[in-house]
């Protein structure tokens, strides 16, 4: 049996049927761990047409937020290439698209990027924010963080 929100984490992204799989207390957890794992100052972040993907973003800023993230940079609705672009732009520690692109309307997910839109896929950090999001651990929020 799959541990907390982490049957949707795949090598590369985030896809998952909503809100079976995917839904705003994950994303909220997604926030807090990418926040953590990245210790993010400023991050970006947008979302697909998606009816779910508002939802998702909002719930992933909540995240950041509490997280100790000083600057959340929400550009909203947008393709994934806007935070490729903008993460660089804006000079942030990392970006997250709320996207499931071409798979079904009942899908949503997320793509990862660090500092100069690098993406976070395979074994550069999936698996760590993965285990943090089903573990739920966080670090408190300090000055430091932020």
């Amino acid at each position: 049996m799959p541990k907390y929100g982490v049957s949707s984490f795949k090598a590369y992204d985030i896809r998952g049927v909503v809100p079976d799989e995917l839904n705003a207390a994950i994303a909220y957890r997604i926030g807090r761990a990418f926040a953590q794992y990245v210790k993010a100052g400023r991050v970006v972040v947008g979302h697909d047409i998606r009816l779910s993907s508002p939802e998702l973003s909002e719930a992933v800023m909540r995240g950041f937020a509490e997280g100790g993230v000083s600057d959340v940079i929400d550009i909203g609705m947008c393709g994934t290439e806007m935070i490729y672009f903008a993460t660089p732009h804006f000079d942030a520690d990392g970006g997250i698209m709320i996207t499931a692109s071409h798979n079904p309307k009942q899908y949503n997910g997320m793509k990862f990027v660090r500092r100069g839109s690098v993406p976070i896929s395979g074994d550069t950090g999936p698996n760590d924010i993965r285990d943090l999001v089903a573990s739920a651990e966080f670090s408190p929020a300090s000055d430091e963080d932020a």
